[in-house]
Order: C-alpha cells, then structure tokens, then sequence
C-alpha cells in the first residue's frame, strides 16, 4: 500500500484530487493537511493532520517530519502558496513529489513573469504593469495580486482615481488589459509527458465565485498551438492550466497555473486524467492520451454533510 500526502485538504482542489484516488487508486492511504480543520477535508481522507501556514519557516519542517513517520510516498502539494516554498521537497523527493518543477512554478506563481515569459515567446500578451509606481492609462482595466490564486481577488479598475487607491494599498499587485469578450474565457488543462507528448484540454467556462462553474470541451487550433508552444517553450514535465480569453485580436493568454486546477475532477469525468497520468509516470509507467469530444459539458455540484453522522 502506498501512502499519499495532500496539501491544503481544506480546498477544492486537494479535494477533487482526494476524490479522484480513492476512486481510481483504492488502494492508497490518502493523508491529509491543512492549516485548520474547519472545513470537510477529513471526509475525503484517511487521516489529516494541521500544519502551519505555508507563509512561516515551521511549515516545510512539519511536512517532513510527517514523510517520514509516515512513510509517504507521494506528495501532492495543490496550491500556490505552498508551491512557492516547496523547492526543498520537490529537490529531495524528485517524482515522488508530484509538481511541475521549480522553473515552472518560479514562471507561474508570478503573473508579471508569466507575461514575460509567454511574450518571449512571440506570443501576444495583454499589457500588464506593476502597481507599485505607476498606474495605467486605459481604462476599464484588471487590478490582482502579482501572486495569487487564479481567478480570485480581481477588481475591475474604472478610473484613475480607483487605480491610484488600489495602487496604493496593494503595491504587490499589478494592472493587466481587460480582455473580451468575458464570455469568452477557456482554461486550457495542459500536461506535457516524460517523452514530450503533449495533451490539451479547452473548456469554455462560467465562473461562479472565482471557480469554474460551467464548461464546455471546445477546439481551437491556435489555442492549442499556443499552449503547445508554452508546454515547449518551459520544457514543461506534468499539469499547468493556462487561462486565456478569444478577443477580436485572437486568443490572449493572461494566466498560467503551474498546478492542478480547480477543474481536475470535472476533466478526470471527461477522460482528461491528468493527475492519474502524473501519478502513472511517477511509477515508472508509460501514458496515453485519449480524445476527448468536443462540446461535452461539466458543471460543478453542492452537497453537504452533518457533522454528527461521521463524528
């Protein structure tokens, strides 16, 4: 039996990760952290423990002492947070700890450099600058984090007035074009394999509360020659999620995810098995890549549970 360890279980991702393994793997202990437990991780589980925030210098010292009285065998860490101080691990473990490796995640977890990056490439991008001294001159504009989580936490700036106070209170942030249309938006599932094989999934997409709420399997060609030309240009090795929006000027990436995306179970459903890939490949075994039919449609569901039926 082998032992996998989940970061941030208090998330949809760890969850829609936790889901997937006991499905497909059943014979995985499945373990568990987060920083609280005021949330339904332990549910998807065999056991969670609390450690401290990503942010302190006790965090990656707790998810060793765990590897090694427990005897894991893989780590999944699912968030940007965590990503971004997991270096030490992921150099130590090698393909045991499931990430796409410190280059990628140095390029994704910053939306600055993600610009960067995919401009270097002769890839189009959306003009982006630091709010920290400057402030845009079109408007309306986005206004997020430099470092964040993906859809969350971004403001539609509208004026030079708003942009200076956001500028002033967030100076770690950035202003970036506002791409449209906005019901336009696709997130691409992008997994590139040890042998260079690259897979790409296109959902047109809904948010709902900053995650993807609706989708649908779409093709583009240049869509896909881009995220190719990405997956190649980083020497990609694993799963990123690149977001874009088709504009009037052609699709426009202003995002990548150097991580498992909130829509891991909805693609895994489809027969886009990205996590069961890297899983796979991390064993020693080979991967191939079905095709997936277009126009199929995922939403994402609510449930809950009382608490007195499982403690």
């Amino acid at each position: 039996m082998k032992t996998v360890l989940i970061t941030g279980i208090g998330g949809d991702i760890a969850q829609s990760i936790a889901t997937i393994l006991a499905e497909s793997r059943p014979e995985f202990r499945l373990i568990g952290v987060d920083m609280n437990d005021r949330h339904a991780g332990y549910l998807f589980v065999d056991e969670l423990f609390q450690v401290p925030a990503a942010s302190t210098i006790e965090y990656i010292d707790s998810i060793k002492v765990l590897i090694k009285e427990y005897s894991i065998d893989i780590v999944i860490p699912t968030s940007e947070q965590e990503l971004a101080v997991f270096q030490p691990l992921i150099d130590e473990m090698g393909g045991s700890c499931i990430s796409v490796g410190a280059k990628v995640i140095d390029i994704g977890i910053d939306k600055l450099k993600t610009i960067d990056f995919i401009a270097s490439l002769n890839i189009s991008v959306p003009w982006t600058i630091k709010a920290e001294g400057s402030t845009p001159k079109i408007f309306p504009c986005i206004f997020k984090s430099q470092k964040g989580s993906g859809s969350k936490n971004v403001f539609i700036v509208e004026n030079q007035e708003d942009a200076s106070f956001f500028a002033n209170k967030f100076p770690d942030s950035i202003f970036q074009e506002l791409l449209k249309p906005d019901n336009q938006e696709i997130t691409c599932a992008v997994y590139r394999s040890k042998n260079g094989k690259i897979a790409v999934l296109q959902l047109l997409r809904e948010l709902t509360g900053g995650l993807t709420g609706w989708a649908k399997v779409v093709s583009n060609n240049k869509v896909l020659q881009m995220c190719e030309s990405v997956a190649a240009g980083m020497n990609l090795y694993g799963s990123i999620n690149i977001q874009l929006r088709l504009t009037d000027k052609g699709p426009r990436i202003f995002e990548i995810n150097p991580r498992f995306s909130s829509t891991v179970l909805m693609r895994h459903r489809i027969g886009f098995c990205d996590l069961l890939w890297a899983i796979d490949e991390a064993e020693g075994l080979e991967v191939d890549f079905p095709s997936i039919e277009v126009n199929q449609c995922m939403v994402r569901v609510q449930d809950a549970k009382k608490l007195s039926d499982y403690i």
